[in-house]
């Protein structure tokens, strides 16, 4: 792994080779350096959703910091032939200088939200396509899944647990972008290091099963942990495992577990015993394969908490937005930009530079994506503008705390018409407007 000047990991090479051919042909033919405004969109949601989430938008700044080709990337170019001497070069000296508009992480998005506008030379912007598709399509899409889930638990918490069904960088992504998402915790640690995410986490069945019975396993970790501690009451016997629970931990009993079986008849089982044995405050957390349509079936099942894995580091069957990155305008030989788009039937993009906001009616509802080409739609008095700048100049200027982020979601969708909470498939819940040039 190369790393940059400052000894964190350079994300230079974190790219397709044909981004370093285009440019080297650029550079040759004395194009490379002619104005241009690349735009990160979607053609449309993934089948069925209604809204989308947008995130990674931090994690793209940093790594746009750490775009560097410092010796060792320039060496692994050089012996694999990947481009010439001159490239090699010009890429030495690669510093991106231009400047960055973009919806703020957090913001819902619709089908053709420009949600980044990159403007730069073509050189400098061509090179980060690659970097900025796969961090924005997985993020978002993990915090797409995730605002589902959240909205399907009406107000109870939702625990990130998909760290083992994923790559082990991809878990620490997926947990932050879940935590933006409404989501209460994680199991990963690296994501409470890195962005702060709160962690959580007890036991697993190898716990009970390491000792010689569950009572011993129980005392053992309410001796460690507290009686406001979590116990996993599914081993065997879930009735003897909570009447075991309540004797070893008394009546405040933290939370217990159910991690397999038909979980809402058990929730349903469990509260009953609970209460009778006085632990009336003690929690039922399910965990075991959930989505936000196991959620919302558990809805009036007595469940206070929902441990969530797999179906969320996976964005719950849509593991990626299909955002793509086109050249959307260029310098033309008068020195002015020109849109330019791809006409394809199946893949048409629309051409110029664009401006973005969320038309509203009087009573603050969303009623529809407003996408200006070439100038800024008109707002009429309750519309809000969406494009906000990211990079001045080459210098991130859009850095903020990823709380701020959870916020703006929460607000996001609440604005967002009652159908967005639907977990039916659907249409999206507002229509994307063209207006302009």
């Amino acid at each position: 792994m190369t790393v940059d000047p400052t000894g964190a990991p350079t994300t230079a090479l974190l790219t397709d080779h044909y981004e370093l051919t285009m440019l080297q042909a650029a550079l040759a033919a004395g194009t490379a350096h002619r104005r241009s405004v690349f735009e990160l969109f979607p053609r449309r949601l993934p089948e069925g959703r209604r809204y989308g989430v947008v995130a990674g938008v931090g994690r793209a700044l940093d790594a746009l910091e750490r775009f560097r080709y410092d010796d060792a990337a320039l060496a692994a170019l050089r012996e694999g032939e990947v481009v010439d001497g001159p490239t090699l070069d010009w890429l030495a000296d690669y510093r991106f200088g231009g400047d960055v508009w973009g919806y703020a992480e957090g913001e819902t998005y619709f089908p053709s939200s420009p949600l980044l506008v990159v403007e730069g030379t073509f050189a400098e912007a061509v090179l980060l396509e690659t970097l900025l598709l796969s961090i924005y399509n997985h993020d978002s899409a993990i915090a797409s899944a995730a605002s589902r889930m959240t909205t399907a638990a009406a107000g109870r918490p939702c625990i990130e647990m998909g760290s083992r069904r994923t790559h082990e960088e991809a878990a620490v992504a997926a947990a932050r972008a879940a935590y933006l998402a409404g989501f209460a915790s994680s199991s990963n640690l690296a994501a409470r290091q890195r962005y702060g995410v709160p962690t959580a986490g007890t036991s697993a069945h190898s716990f009970t099963l390491l000792h010689d019975s569950e009572a011993d396993a129980f005392r053992a970790q309410v001796t460690s942990l507290g009686t406001g501690t979590t116990l996993l009451v599914d081993t065997w016997d879930v009735a003897e495992a909570v009447r075991l629970g309540v004797e070893v931990a008394g009546t405040g009993l933290g939370a217990v577990r159910l991690d397999s079986g038909d979980l809402g008849v058990l929730a349903v089982r469990v509260r009953a015993q609970l209460d009778e044995l006085g632990a009336t405050g003690t929690r039922i957390i399910v965990t075991s394969d959930l989505d936000e349509f196991a959620i919302a079936a558990l809805r009036s099942a007595p469940v206070d908490a929902y441990g969530v894995g797999t179906e969320l580091v996976t964005g719950s069957g849509h593991p990626t937005c299909g955002f793509v990155y086109k050249l959307v305008a260029r310098e033309g030989a008068d020195g002015t930009l020109q849109p330019v788009a791809k006409s394809s039937p199946d893949k048409a993009s629309v051409g110029g530079r664009k401006y973005a906001l969320r038309r509203r009616d009087a009573h603050g509802v969303a009623e529809a994506e407003v996408i200006g080409i070439g100038t800024p739609p008109r707002d009429d008095g309750d519309d809000r503008s969406l494009l906000v700048p990211l990079v001045r100049g080459g210098e991130v200027v859009g850095r903020e705390p990823l709380e701020v982020a959870r916020r703006r979601h929460l607000a996001s969708r609440e604005e967002l018409p009652v159908a967005a909470r639907s977990m039916s498939k659907g249409e999206p819940v507002i229509e994307t407007l063209h207006v302009g040039d």
